[in-house]
Formats: C-alpha cells, sequence, structure tokens
C-alpha cells in the first residue's frame, strides 16, 4: 500500500467541528450584542421584540 492510500479520510475531522462551532457561537453572540444596542422602537421597525433574541 502506498502512502496516500492509508491516510485517514478525514483527519482531525474533531478540530474543524469545533472551529464550526465557536465561530457559529461568535457570530450568535456578535448579533445579539447588536440587538441590545437597538431601541425598543427599532427592534419593533424590524419585527422583533427584546424576547425574540434573549
Amino acid at each position: 500500500m502506498e502512502f496516500y492510500e492509508n491516510r485517514a479520510t478525514a483527519p482531525f475531522k474533531i478540530f474543524v467541528l469545533i472551529g464550526r462551532w465557536m465561530k457559529q457561537s461568535w457570530r450568535a453572540e456578535k448579533t445579539r450584542r447588536a440587538l441590545d444596542k437597538l431601541s425598543d422602537e427599532q427592534l419593533k421597525d424590524i419585527g422583533m421584540r427584546r424576547s425574540d433574541y434573549c
């Protein structure tokens, strides 16, 4: 068997999954912080309430 035939198909996949989870969590927190800065009237304009994202 050659080297390329004996390799794992997805090495370090767990690190990729953890990275994706961290990126998704960071984006969600960034969105929450941006929405927290809006007033109740601004949230109403976009069709949201504070209870929708908290």
